[in-house]
């Protein structure tokens, strides 16, 4: 209830604590760190009922916090404790991604995203009920469903084999998380009917993306892969889910609104066109009519230049490391450093990790689907990661005002 207060002059408006938070877009208790830090002002209301605020002052402080909170450009930006991008590095809660990767496995970068603490030796495990439901209605799709379709679905099948996924508690998103991963994983086809899953999530996927065995160095790569891709700022699936979590979306709807956008051919496809490239440079054995022939199609040069990395995408150089010590991903690790080199003749741009991703895929016998596979289940843990983060806000707080630039009201009735 907002009070009115005579002042000198004209009456002052006053905003009650959930008012102002409101406006901040904050929890309560955050107005009162303004207060202690200076930035703000209270007093008692009337009859000693809590405190008040002066609007116009909360008003300014929330133009203040819009302007603080501005990225480069004046894009919008929000505040996140997962992810630091510091010009060729990445970091994950303030730790070196690469250095964590290579001396932990997937499932522990996930928990060290999830809990700011390393669980060593975790493994996810997911119970039959959840990965029977995927299963069915993965099963139930046309032959020539993708494998990100089957992940999409599987998602929607796992949250209704849930009866407890509206609860939003940490402890409650956190089981959510271990078991939706591994069911995720066991909805994707196996490549040999042979092929016996493991203990390890990479084991697991790997049986799903290659009919080869797969030797230790090749697990270790997919493994990093994993680790390298599980987060990676507010790309554009990851505002997806930080807006349906705003929504208060369970985690399973929260990572299928990722998912969805995943699937766009501007986000997750791109390790896929690399593949297919890199497979055409093999079959020629040069890589300038290939670049010749994407740029006379008026096309990006697939697996180069990263809008957030001036050099190498750190990602692709620890995974070309990892791939030189592989004898079979010599050719396709040679492909792509042609492909490096000749476009480097018309821009000077680096390797990202799709192109690292297309070396693996098209050295291990995968289809040119598997990378965004590999992406779609690494980033999963990043998603909810920051679905946990949104959930700690303010509801219903990424919704941004729409600019109306259409014609003025009222007009007559059409017909």
């Amino acid at each position: 209830m907002r009070d009115q207060e005579s002042g000198p002059g004209h009456p002052e408006r006053r905003l009650s604590t959930r008012e102002a938070a409101d406006l901040l877009g904050v929890k309560p208790d955050t107005v009162y760190a303004y207060v202690s830090r200076g930035r703000l002002s209270s007093r008692r209301a009337p009859g000693g009922r809590g405190s008040t605020f002066d609007a116009q002052e909360v008003e300014a402080l929330a133009r203040r916090t819009r302007r603080e909170a501005a990225g480069p450009g004046g894009e919008p930006s929000v505040r996140t404790h997962l992810t630091l991008i510091d010009e060729d590095r990445y970091y994950f809660r303030g730790v070196d991604a690469v250095a964590l990767t290579a001396r932990h496995s997937y499932e522990e970068v996930a928990e060290w995203l999830w809990t700011g603490r390393l669980h060593e030796g975790a493994v996810f495990t997911a119970p039959e009920a959840s990965v029977e439901a995927a299963r069915r209605v993965a099963d139930a799709l046309p032959e020539h469903a993708g494998p990100t379709e089957r992940l999409r679905v599987a998602a929607v099948a796992a949250a209704a084999a849930d009866p407890l996924r509206f609860d939003l508690s940490e402890e409650a998103v956190l089981a959510t998380a271990r078991v939706l991963i591994p069911t995720l994983v066991a909805a994707l086809l196996p490549k040999r009917h042979t092929h016996r899953d493991g203990d390890s999530l990479a084991g697991r996927l790997w049986g799903r993306l290659s009919g080869r065995p797969a030797e230790d160095a090749q697990l270790h790569v997919l493994d990093m892969a994993l680790g390298l891709l599980a987060d990676h700022d507010l790309a554009a699936s990851t505002l997806a889910v930080r807006v349906a979590a705003s929504a208060r979306a369970h985690a399973y709807a929260a990572v299928s609104a990722g998912l969805g956008v995943l699937e766009g051919p501007l986000h997750g496809a791109a390790g896929g066109l690399a593949h297919r490239m890199l497979l055409d440079v093999l079959d020629l054995g040069t890589a300038g009519p290939v670049i010749a022939q994407e740029l006379r199609a008026g096309r990006r040069i697939p697996g180069l230049g990263h809008r957030l990395y001036a050099g190498e995408d750190p990602r692709a150089r620890a995974l070309f490391a990892l791939l030189e010590e592989i004898p079979e991903a010599g050719p396709a690790l040679a492909a792509a450093r042609d492909v490096v080199a000749t476009a480097a003749r018309h821009a000077p741009l680096h390797a990202n990790v799709d192109l690292a991703l297309a070396v693996l895929t098209a050295s291990s016998g995968m289809e040119a689907s598997a990378a965004e596979t590999i992406f779609a289940v690494a980033r999963t843990a990043g998603w909810i990661a920051h679905a946990l983060e949104e959930y700690g806000e303010r509801p219903l707080r990424m919704r941004p005002s729409g600019h109306y630039v259409g014609p003025r009201p009222p007009r007559p009735l059409p017909g």
